[in-house]
C-alpha cells in the first residue's frame, strides 16, 4: 500500500520528536513508533475527510412523529486541540421532529464526524447540534456532552475526577424551559440492568 506524502512527513516529525525527546528513534522498539503514530493520527483525525450528508446518506424520512427523540450515553473520543491528548465522554442528543426524522445509527456517527478532529469540547458540543438542526429543520435541538480530558488529569492541575459538561440547545430546547428541564432528566434517568 503506497503511504501518502502527508504520512511520510508525519513520520518524519514523530522520528524527530524521539530524537529530541532524548530517546534513539533506531531502537528496536521505537523503530515502528513514527510510523505507529502517523497512522493514529490519521485515524484520530478523519472526521476533516467526512462531510454530515454523505454521513446521513439519505436516512432522513418524512414522518408525522413530533415528540422527543433522544439517543444518549453515546460514547466518543476526541483530541484536545491545545495538548494533542485526548478527552473521551458522552453525548446525549434529543431532538423534536418537524415532519422528518433521521435513522438513530446517524446521530452517533455525526458525533464521530466531529469528534474525530482537533477540537474543544464546547465547539464540538454546538457542531453536532448545528448539524442535526440544519439537517433535519426540526422544532428543536438539544445536546450536552459529559468529558473527561486528559490535559486536565495528566498535566496541569492534575484532578482526576473532574468532568467537563458543555449544552447547546436550539428552537424548543432554547425557548422552552419545559422542553429543556424534560430532556435534561431524561438524560441522567438510568435504564435498569
Amino acid at each position: 500500500m503506497k503511504q501518502s506524502a502527508a504520512l511520510k512527513r508525519m513520520q518524519s516529525l514523530v522520528h524527530d520528536l524521539l530524537g529530541e525527546l532524548g530517546e534513539d528513534p533506531t531502537r528496536e522498539g521505537l523503530r515502528r513508533t513514527p510510523a505507529r503514530v502517523a497512522s493514529m493520527y490519521e485515524f484520530l483525525t478523519k472526521g476533516y475527510k467526512e462531510d454530515i450528508a454523505s454521513v446521513v446518506n439519505r436516512a432522513v424520512f418524512k414522518e408525522k412523529y413530533s415528540e422527543m427523540v433522544i439517543v444518549k450515553d453515546i460514547d466518543f473520543y476526541s483530541l484536545c486541540e491545545h495538548h494533542l491528548v485526548p478527552f473521551f465522554g458522552k453525548c446525549h442528543i434529543a431532538y423534536i421532529p418537524n415532519g422528518k426524522i433521521i435513522g438513530l445509527s446517524k446521530l452517533p456517527r455525526i458525533v464521530e464526524v466531529f469528534a474525530r478532529r482537533l477540537q474543544v469540547q464546547e465547539r464540538l458540543t454546538k457542531q453536532i447540534a448545528e448539524a442535526i438542526y440544519k439537517t433535519l429543520d426540526p422544532q428543536g435541538v438539544g445536546v450536552v456532552v459529559e468529558a473527561r480530558h486528559l490535559c486536565m488529569m495528566m498535566r496541569g492541575v492534575e484532578k482526576q475526577n473532574s468532568v467537563a459538561t458543555t449544552s447547546a440547545m436550539f428552537g424548543t430546547f432554547r425557548n422552552d424551559e419545559k422542553t429543556r428541564m424534560e430532556f435534561l432528566t431524561l438524560i441522567r434517568h438510568r435504564l435498569e440492568q
